[in-house]
């Protein structure tokens, strides 16, 4: 059984972040880019090793994947995967 996705309240932050500021410019790419990330989100739990290891903590249960600039951190925590922050690759954690 594929594990559950948690959205931490700093992710979810981020997210509304992302949009905003994209649809400064067009609320049509900021509907298209943020679909694309939750698409990205919603392979995690059939694939939680997928994502490399986050280089600054060296933790094999605090994971990312790279979608376009963005970093999405999450956390394997037995059956539950928590999207832990969604940031700028060019921003630290």
């Amino acid at each position: 059984m594929a594990a559950k996705i948690r959205w931490s309240i700093r992710a979810v932050s981020n997210l509304e972040e992302i949009y905003n500021y994209i649809s400064k410019d067009s609320k049509n790419y900021a509907n298209f880019f943020i679909k694309n990330i939750l698409s990205a989100i919603k392979n995690i739990p059939d694939f939680p090793n997928k994502g490399r290891i986050v280089p600054e903590y060296k933790d094999k249960n605090l994971r990312e994947l790279i979608f376009k600039n963005y970093r999405i951190v999450y956390r394997i925590q037995n059956s539950i995967i928590e999207i832990a922050a969604i940031c700028h690759g060019s921003k630290p954690l």
